[in-house]
């Protein structure tokens, strides 16, 4: 049974990561003394505890369940999230700004009147109440600028998630591969354990016969306890690559007792023509497939930008200010007129001469009537009263230009031209990172191949060479030293064989995976 999955080409960081806890499950020192260690932290569930595992795991489903339920891939999408709501923000700064203002104060004493001007020696509660809105008409082009910025981090922002998801695809990949060659490591030990044991039987007959000495059978028990702790060790490592496949894949090891995986049937690298690609065509498709390449350029574009950005505070800044004021005061007061007074008669008289010749006042009897005057009541004028006949409208052009400003304008673009160069350098790291990866991991796969087939050459001609000398040992001819050391030396190139083929299987699919090809096994 084949299981794929269709993904994008990995991260040459990652693949180091999975490349290196391969090498050291396969280098035969570190099987014996340390785990493999997955490449990166363990999942975690996002919102409800992972359910127990049935039935087999294929690497498909592994590879899914993990993406599902990995805390690193959700950071990255919520931080992608994040950069789309500033994306938003960015765009939302071209709208105008609207803004009501209201306060209310008392005062006490002698104070001036906010609405007429005038002292007064009374308390007073007065109330203002604005609407302003700003439009910026030229701001040396930032504001496009920063949506444009902020529109290629976003993007960014996207291929580190598609990178986080391949990152983890790969170590499960990886960690997968990992148990498999452990599950045949013990299987391989548990047939020698076997034919010890057959061994062991033979001999007893052949010393009871008195055909062999008892150190005969001495050495057999020997390599009977040997075989056995292989296997034991061998066990123990699986043990270790399954618990660190279901950390991957945060699942508990308490629920998950009969977790066991799909082992599907492999090829043997020697049953194919000998691997060759195309390096440079291989290197120039990844490029374009790579989401930290396109995340890495895309940034490079973002610093760009970003320079653009900063040299628009060169230019002046032209804002549009519109306001809406009114107000209201308790000592506000209006007259009311209720109505008019009486008038006033006066005599009218006529000026004489007296005797004397003195002026004098005569009165002819006739009079005349002054009009009466208003009379008025003093009354607070109402609050919405007050709001309407308050009520003032003013627009406003305001201009800035930059003279100088403690260089803060030029140190900032320079700053940016050098936030630039570094995003370049980042992404050409990145570039040749992969090429190097890719050199690397042909270079592996080419050597894989070829110590596969020696290997197998290998253990073709000891399996004959320990088969003659068990010929030899059962019939007293050769000690038991001497055929021990024949089937350690089968025991040793076997392992061998095993780790070279799956040292080629995996390094050959990191390469098909630099190829844009699925993942097939």
């Amino acid at each position: 049974m084949k299981t794929r999955i269709t993904t994008a080409a990995y991260s040459p960081r990652a693949l180091a990561l999975a490349s290196l806890g391969l090498n050291l499950l396969l280098a035969p020192a570190a099987w014996a003394q340390s785990p493999a260690i997955p490449a990166s932290p363990p999942a975690a569930a996002l919102s409800s505890p992972a359910q127990p595992a049935t039935g087999p795991w294929t690497l498909q489903r592994a590879v899914d369940y993990a993406l599902e339920h990995n805390l690193g891939v959700r950071q990255n999408e919520l931080t992608a999230q994040s950069n789309q709501q500033v994306l938003k923000q960015s765009r939302a700064a071209l709208l105008p700004t609207v803004n009501l203002n209201g306060t209310q104060n008392w005062q006490f004493g002698t104070s001036v009147n906010p609405l007429t001007f005038e002292y007064q020696s009374q308390t007073v509660r007065a109330n203002n109440f604005s609407a302003v809105s700003q439009l910026a008409l030229f701001q040396g082009f930032q504001l496009r600028n920063t949506i444009k910025r902020n529109a290629l981090d976003l993007e960014a922002s996207v291929q580190d998630i598609a990178k986080a998801k391949n990152d983890l695809s790969l170590n499960v990949a990886s960690q997968f591969l990992q148990l498999m060659l452990a599950q045949e490591l013990v299987r391989a030990n548990q047939t020698r354990v076997a034919s010890d044991q057959e061994q062991i039987t033979r001999t007893k007959i052949l010393l009871k016969a008195g055909s062999i000495p008892e150190s005969t059978l001495l050495d057999s028990q020997s390599q009977l306890a040997t075989d056995e702790l292989n296997v034991i060790t061998a066990q123990n490592q699986v043990d270790l690559a399954r618990l660190a496949l279901m950390q991957l894949l945060n699942i508990d090891p308490a629920t998950a007792k009969t977790f066991e995986i799909e082992v599907p049937s492999l090829p043997d690298p020697d049953e194919e023509a000998p691997y060759v690609i195309d390096l440079n065509e291989t290197y120039q498709g990844a490029t374009g497939r790579l989401p930290e390449i396109k995340a890495a350029e895309l940034r490079v574009q973002s610093a760009r930008r970003s320079i653009d950005l900063t040299r628009g505070a060169y230019y002046p800044r032209l804002f549009l200010n519109g306001q809406i004021f009114t107000g209201f005061s308790s000592s506000s007061v209006s007259r009311v007129i209720t109505g008019t007074s009486e008038g006033t008669p006066i005599p009218l008289s006529t000026l004489i001469r007296d005797a004397s010749g003195n002026p004098a006042p005569f009165t002819n009897g006739y009079t005349f009537s002054l009009p009466g005057q208003p009379t008025y009541d003093v009354l607070p004028v109402r609050f919405f009263d007050q709001l309407n006949n308050n009520l003032g409208k003013s627009i406003q052009f305001s201009l800035s230009v930059p003279i100088l400003n403690g260089l803060q304008v030029r140190t900032g673009v320079q700053r940016a031209i050098i936030n630039e160069q570094v995003a370049s350098v980042r992404a050409e790291q990145a570039r040749l990172t992969l090429r190097q990866s890719i050199e690397q991991a042909y270079a592996d796969a080419r050597a894989a191949q070829l110590q596969y087939a020696a290997n197998k050459r290998q253990v073709t001609a000891l399996t004959l060479t320990q088969r003659n000398a068990e010929i030899r040992f059962n019939n007293g001819l050769l000690n038991g030293t001497e055929f021990n050391i024949t089937k350690n030396n089968l025991t040793f190139a076997e392992s061998n064989r095993i780790q070279a083929k799956y040292s080629f299987i995996f390094r050959r699919k990191v390469l098909e995976f630099y190829q844009g090809k699925p993942l097939t096994l």
